[in-house]
């Protein structure tokens, strides 16, 4: 079935993800209409009025690494509105705030003896280096790193934050995965002694209309507020989209939402794609946002060890970003299993209100100034050893209709650049396959 200019393609999905690939699709001469349920594009990087700041629900920065989004913002001619931070990162260990990510910080950490120190630094060394992940993706991740820093580094550096995002999948990542992560970090340092980020003035909805821009003068049209309940087939091959209790005609189907949801709307897949969906299991995030009057721990990332704290990082958005007020993300990552999963908004406050008073003793409630509570269900794909075999062709079965969602960045980590990249892949497999 060839996809032509001029054929009809329904994009679901309108986050970075789906604004990629319906730009793709679009600049490809496809008339291209994009189906989203909420009631804005952007997915996790989608703005929201916190007290009167437009903020973003989920954090986001910029590494050096991010080729892909770097390509949008030259084509958009957003590449001024780039902007690199020195920032710093910090280390709450058992009661006490360290800074961290710099090699004298390393050398005064009196948590670890002389031969873990070097053999932390000498992983990371090594770990940037890697360009073929392909060795390490059936290498168990914890595994992986207690061979290289050892049981004592371990135990400090990195155990609690597996435990407290994975939980019991905290010993099912592939090496490949959180190799990748600490590359992509340790890249967009200046130099040994200077970590420097990046973010786009006016927030990544400087990206996001962007994006809807240059869709409309395509002639793209996008619906918000309008699920796609069913994709409707004849003899295997698309043929339209059931949204919003309408059947619109189209002849490719591009989906970019979690694949948990693609078996409910696309019941014509075969048992085999069913299972390795089914397979593929997720983590969620409660990301409890703070409004603060003043300034909390100077750093724009802190990991967190502490028995009593049951987050494995706070990320005080503010900076990196110099917003007109101060603000911090406090995530709690967690499968649905999880009891706090069933929290109400409330309860995520009042535990976060109480962490934030024990790490800095001369914080008072009233510094807080307003609080808001985003969930996400989908927000961490679990990748564990061999998840290049595990993850489903981004061409399905049924002819037309193709997906791929946040689990395709593997081995990379979640970033709106990634995104980008995993979009433009999905069009290209289609306008590949249909020529």
């Amino acid at each position: 079935m060839p996809l032509v200019p001029g054929q009809k393609v329904a994009v679901i999905g309108a986050g970075p993800m789906g604004l990629a690939c319906a730009y793709a699709l679009a600049s490809a001469g496809c008339q291209v209409s994009i189906y989203e349920s909420d009631d804005r594009i952007g997915g996790m990087s989608a703005f929201f009025d916190f007290d009167g700041l437009p903020l973003e629900r989920y954090y986001h920065f910029v590494c050096k690494p991010d080729k892909a989004l770097f390509d949008v913002l030259d084509e958009f001619g957003l590449a001024d509105r780039l902007r690199w931070r020195q920032t710093d990162m910090g280390f709450y260990y058992e009661g006490r705030m360290y800074r961290w990510g710099r090699p004298d910080c390393l050398l005064r950490f009196p948590h670890l003896n002389l031969i873990d120190k070097m053999r932390y630094a000498l992983h990371v060394m090594y770990t940037q280096r890697i360009s073929d992940w392909r060795a390490l993706d059936r290498i168990e991740a914890t595994a992986w790193l207690r061979k290289w820093v050892g049981e004592r580094a371990y135990a400090v550096l990195w155990q609690r934050l597996f435990d407290l995002k994975f939980y019991e999948h905290a010993h099912q990542l592939s090496a490949a995965w959180i190799g990748t992560r600490i590359k992509r970090v340790a890249l967009s340092r200046r130099n040994l002694f200077q970590e420097e980020l990046g973010y786009l003035e006016g927030g990544s909805q400087v990206l996001l209309d962007a994006y809807a821009a240059r869709l409309q003068s395509l002639g793209a049209r996008v619906f918000l507020s309008t699920p796609v309940d069913r994709i409707v087939t004849r003899e295997g091959i698309v043929t339209g989209v059931d949204a919003a209790g309408e059947i619109q005609e189209t002849d490719a189907v591009f989906s970019t939402v979690p694949l948990k949801y693609v078996p409910r709307i696309a019941p014509d897949l075969t048992e085999a794609e069913r299972a390795k969906i089914a397979s593929i299991e997720n983590i969620g995030v409660v990301c409890v946002l703070l409004k603060l009057s003043r300034p909390f721990t100077g750093y724009f990332w802190m990991n967190v060890n502490d028995s009593r704290l049951e987050i494995p990082g706070i990320i005080e958005y503010t900076n990196l970003n110099p917003l007109a007020a101060n603000v911090v993300y406090f995530p709690y990552y967690m499968p649905k299993s999880h009891p706090k999963w069933q929290w109400d908004d409330h309860q995520f406050i009042e535990e976060v209100t109480a962490y934030a008073k024990q790490i800095r003793p001369d914080w008072a409630e009233s510094d807080v100034k307003a609080t808001y509570v985003a969930r996400y269900e989908f927000a961490q794909t679990v990748c564990g050893p061999g998840f290049y075999d595990e993850l489903p062709p981004m061409e399905t079965s049924i002819r037309g209709f193709y997906m791929a969602d946040t689990a395709y960045y593997y081995p990379e980590d979640r970033s709106i650049s990634e995104s980008i990249d995993v979009g433009r892949k999905l069009a290209e497999t289609g306008i590949s396959h249909a020529t």
